[in-house]
């Protein structure tokens, strides 16, 4: 073990380093990254006295004690700032390049000329039928039909249970935030630490748009070849047959068959176009799957769109008005939270007729450039066909429009608008003027928005996956595949999320009087895990039944039940307060539970109860001596920090984001997509308090080994002591599902980095 003490120079400022060289060089760059907020994926540092740079090779004994930090991305922004000249519009953007595009436009508006027919008739025909399409989703008998299917206060809950979760004052750009603060997350204490349990009703609507589309890509079956109707067993194709008479009542026009391989029954696979078929068979392709989705999308309100078959592909695009919020999802089987734009935790400002994209087959949102950077699709015309006209909405989809002129060859733009006006005047004739100017004044607010989206630049810290649904012969075969087959949407530049996790803190803390009470009253270790698999019983009642109705009861039908109600109910009050809960003693001597509070508040805590007793149980089976003694760690889990701030290196979209994990759900996560090469979190302590640890704990997921943590790194920091010290180095050498903690209390801290080694 060599001491050394580093001075490091990073923007003008000199930042003091004492440090273990046994330590290695990525805990060297995370010790600059407490201090500087320079990720260490981002660092780039050079030797005082030259231009040599340090790196893993370099040996930490002998560099000089003097160096310079650089941060690789401004040192790339600002070589950018001084060779690239701003245009008018504010996009950084050379003379020459700009020059390149607009020529390359005319060159392909030039080829359209030549290629493309005048009359727009052959777009006009491929359009028309689509228009009577839409018509059928404003049926009033099709929408109530989708309705009856929907789970509604399901779907109602885990919307009201992701608007929760979402921080009630957020600022537009918490990243900038952190980053700016010459101590990290100096701004915190401006932000709230409550969630939204009140929002407002244009909210609301906004978050259940979101379960409808996560219920549907769970509840809607992809069909690759239909399996056989005798004996379920595999088929193979077997030809196309003809509509029967009851298959062409619901617009099939043409049947895919299939031969089975084990029994030879001929299997048909009518290809349904009216929606309502498609909800009850639900399944099919990306045809089905839009379709039928954009109905449910109709039923519940929802202005949508839908995106002509054999144009390009068949999406949705619902429309979105008013104030919009953006919050985090939680990875659980469902989705129980969140929305909009890839789960950036920050405050959109207020937005009026935005259309938002959706791809029910996928399962994703508010990303439309998925088909040309994931998909590697090759687009040319994208139309959008609602009840109120048609809309060329192409340029949204894609930042190489240059490339896509080239490929617009069914009719020139002059000719394609024309068409265009002409449908869209034939569906709003009987329209009042007023409506009419509305839907004028819409279009003119979409099209500049288009305008501006296209010269944005990309989230390039997001990568998009290519085409999920489909086998992979059939996604090779349009040209859907995308470069990575195993790719996700995922960020390996995360913003800065806030946990909203109070109520996990509070149930941990009410488990006490509950474990102090047993003991008190001498109950055997048997015994307490008796109590505590009923009070388990009882919060699965709660949990199956309706959330703004939610109650349970407990019958004294039995001496456990009577001595639970009796002598250990009272013991419970903190628990269930923390639930939003209240007992009340029924007229036939039951004992009735029900909401005390906001049943929101009893939906996001019922899991944290649920997994926070398995817990207790396992822990009080192995307890070997249950006594006043056995009160605490791991039994007990007092005081546990929360409210805090977190940034990792990297995370899954949109369930798999870094406050997963601390939510206090087993179910949920934070993934890394690059977890299996090493990855890093860092929490920090609300309101920049000085805390003390005492433990920590640590949960792997089950669905991937090789992304469990093996080894790791815990270190506190403290900005105001400019320390960063290493105080746990674990190393599992096997896969561990759970790793549970105490370490010396150490010195006063506001912040923690895990860094995972693998």
């Amino acid at each position: 073990m060599v001491d050394r003490r580093f001075i490091v120079n990073y923007n003008d400022s000199d930042f003091p380093i004492d440090y273990d060289t046994d330590d290695g060089y990525e805990v060297f760059k995370f010790q600059l990254f407490s201090l500087t907020n320079v990720p260490p994926d981002e660092q780039k540092i050079i030797g005082w006295d030259g231009d040599r740079a340090v790196s893993d090779d370099s040996d930490l004994i002998t560099i000089s004690e003097k160096l310079r930090l650089v941060s690789i991305s401004e040192e790339e922004e600002e070589k950018s700032e001084n060779s690239v000249e701003a245009c008018s519009s504010g996009i950084a953007q050379s003379d020459e390049e700009l020059a390149r595009m607009l020529q390359a436009e005319e060159d392909a508006l030039m080829f359209q000329q030549f290629v493309a027919s005048d009359n727009g008739n052959g777009m006009k025909n491929r359009i028309m039928p689509y228009v009577a399409q839409v018509l059928m989703y404003e049926d009033p008998k099709r929408q109530e039909e989708a309705r009856k299917t929907v789970p509604m206060l399901e779907l109602e809950e885990k919307a009201l249970v992701s608007l929760a979760k979402l921080n009630a004052f957020l600022y537009e750009d918490l990243q900038e935030v952190y980053m700016k603060q010459p101590q990290g997350f100096a701004a915190q204490g401006e932000i709230g630490k409550e969630g939204n349990f009140k929002p407002s009703r244009t909210e609301q609507d906004h978050a259940f748009l979101l379960q409808l589309l996560f219920w549907f890509k769970q509840s809607f079956r992809w069909v690759n070849a239909s399996s056989c109707d005798s004996c379920g067993n595999q088929t193979i194709s077997h030809g196309m047959g003809t509509p029967l008479q009851s298959e062409d009542d619901f617009g099939c026009s043409r049947v895919e068959l299939y031969r089975c391989q084990s029994c030879s029954t001929i299997t048909r696979f009518p290809r349904y176009n009216d929606p309502v078929k498609l909800v009850e068979t639900r399944k099919g392709r990306c045809g089905e799957w839009a379709n039928c989705f954009t109905l449910y999308c109709r039923a519940f309100g929802y202005e949508s769109r839908l995106y002509g078959k054999g144009i390009l592909m068949r999406l949705v695009e619902p429309e979105i008005q008013g104030k919009l919020y953006l919050c985090s999802l939680s990875n659980v089987s469902i989705p129980d939270s969140g929305f909009y734009r890839s789960c950036l935790d920050r405050m959109l400002l207020t937005v009026f007729w935005k259309w938002m994209h959706l791809d029910p087959c996928e399962g994703i949102f508010d990303n439309p450039l998925l088909y040309e950077k994931g998909w590697d699709k090759k687009l040319n015309y994208i139309i959008a066909i609602a009840k109120d006209g048609v809309y060329d909405v192409t340029k949204r989809y894609t930042r190489k429009w240059h490339e896509v002129l080239s490929r617009r060859n069914i009719a020139t733009e002059a000719a394609l608008s024309a068409v265009l006006a002409n449908i869209t005047n034939d569906c709003r004739k009987g329209f009042t003027t007023q409506v009419l100017s509305t839907l004028e004044e819409r279009d003119r607010i979409e099209m500049e928005a288009i305008e501006i989206d296209y010269h944005s630049k990309d989230y390039a810290s997001t990568s998009l996956p290519g085409r999920q649904s489909g086998d992979k012969e059939w996604r090779i075969s349009r040209s859907e595949f995308g470069s990575d087959d195993n790719c996700s949407l995922s960020s390996s530049s995360c913003p800065v999320r806030m946990c909203i996790d109070q109520h996990v803190t509070r149930i941990y803390n009410a488990f006490y009087p509950i474990l102090h009470s047993f003991i008190l009253n001498s109950l055997s270790k048997s015994r307490a895990v008796e109590i505590l698999k009923m009070f388990r019983s009882i919060v699965v009642e709660l949990k199956d039944s309706p959330f703004r109705t939610r109650k349970a009861s407990i019958k004294r039908d039995s001496s456990s039940a009577k001595f639970f109600v009796d002598q250990m109910l009272p013991s419970f009050s903190e628990l269930f307060e923390a639930l939003s809960l209240k007992c009340e003693l029924g007229t036939d001597g039951r004992v009735e539970i029900c909401l005390a509070g906001d049943p929101v508040k009893t939906s996001l805590a019922l899991p944290v109860v649920f997994d926070g007793l398995g817990d207790v149980i396992c822990n009080c089976n192995i307890c070997d001596n249950f006594s006043k003694d056995s009160l605490s760690l791991p039994l007990v889990k007092l005081n546990r920090i929360c409210s805090g701030l977190v940034l990792a290196s990297g995370e899954e979209l949109p369930f798999g984001i870094a406050t997963s994990a601390f939510d206090g759900i087993q179910n949920s996560k934070w993934e890394e997509p690059n977890g299996a090469k090493g990855c890093w979190i860092i929490y920090k302590v609300l309101d920049n308090k000085m805390q003390e640890l005492v433990a920590y704990e640590l949960m792997s997921a089950n669905d991937a080994p090789e992304r469990d943590p093996m080894n790791w790194v815990l270190f506190l920091s403290s900005v105001l002591g400019g320390r960063f010290e290493v105080v746990v180095n674990e190393c599992l050498g096997i896969r561990s599902r759970n790793a549970f903690s105490l370490v010396k209390p150490t010195a006063n801290f506001e912040g923690l980095l895990l860094y995972i080694l693998r």
